[in-house]
């Protein structure tokens, strides 16, 4: 069968400001047959986020994000439809998701690395599975419950830095014995700098007389917490009270000008690519 496909064409050096040309459509194959467990899907929606910016660089910087590879194909959040199955727990027509979909318009896949999704949570509005009711939703809900010390009826203000990114869109600075949550900086990530990034001289000042702290938090690190919170943003989703704003590119063709447009701020919410309809 043949299909489109996205590869990382070349890599912006860890200085480097990636732009639409690091990356490369292409026409591929894949078998016309599955095997048992596996299942063909259709892509629907692609995710691209800052931390990809990492995975363009030989060396990640992280021990828990694996380079992409020139010439091969991409990867990330992504949604789609089963067309077909030969694995017990999915059947064809089912909506499916998986943090390391490939860059491609169909795809074959290991059934159980893939999410059963229940578009009726999101009010049918799938790609919210890679936004609000997904990774990113769930990085602003625990990032503000697990290291925001926020305490009811205390009278604080919250100021977001990233606010009309995919988290800072969701999760809603520097006062007497505050809180700082150090989830992304974007604005470093074309720079070879250490994460977090060091202070100015006269930053680190103020954070110490000022008692404020500076936390670090990886949304990993809480998967336990998974399910009840995205049944949560889910439920807050449906009652309309967590409004949702998303930035779609239409065309896998358009991935890599996508990329290039969100590391530079041009998305208002969750950039997404919609590949199919």
């Amino acid at each position: 069968m043949i299909i489109q496909r996205v590869v990382l064409n070349s890599r912006p050096g860890k200085n480097g400001v990636p732009v639409a040309e690091n990356f490369r459509l292409e026409q591929s194959t894949i078998a016309d047959t599955i095997q048992a467990g596996q299942v063909r899907v259709r892509t629907l929606y692609l995710s691209v986020d800052p931390y990809m910016r990492c995975r363009m660089n030989e060396d990640t910087g992280s021990d828990y994000l694996l380079p992409w590879q020139l010439s091969e194909v991409a990867d990330g959040g992504g949604i789609g439809v089963v067309e077909e199955s030969k694995h017990d727990n999915l059947a064809k027509g089912d909506f499916v998701t998986s943090f390391n979909w490939p860059w491609q318009t169909v795809a074959i896949l290991d059934g159980s690395l893939l999410q059963k999704l229940v578009p009726q949570l999101v009010n049918g509005r799938l790609s919210y599975f890679l936004g609000a009711a997904g990774i990113t939703g769930l990085t602003a809900l625990l990032g503000i419950k697990e290291k925001g010390h926020v305490a009811a009826g205390a009278n604080q203000t919250m100021v977001v830095s990233g606010a009309a990114g995919a988290c800072g869109s969701l999760a809603g600075q520097m006062n007497q014995d505050s809180h700082i949550i150090l989830c992304g900086q974007i604005s470093q990530y074309n720079k070879d700098v250490p994460y977090p990034p060091p202070l100015p001289p006269d930053i680190e000042k103020i954070q110490k007389e000022r008692n404020i702290t500076r936390e670090r938090f990886l949304v990993l690190n809480y998967m336990d917490k998974q399910e009840a919170s995205i049944l949560q943003l889910c439920q807050w989703i449906q009652e309309g009270k967590l409004k949702v704003r998303e930035t779609v590119v239409e065309g896998l063709a358009n991935i890599g000008a996508a990329f290039q447009s969100m590391m530079n701020g041009g998305n208002i919410g969750k950039q997404i690519v919609s590949v199919s309809k």
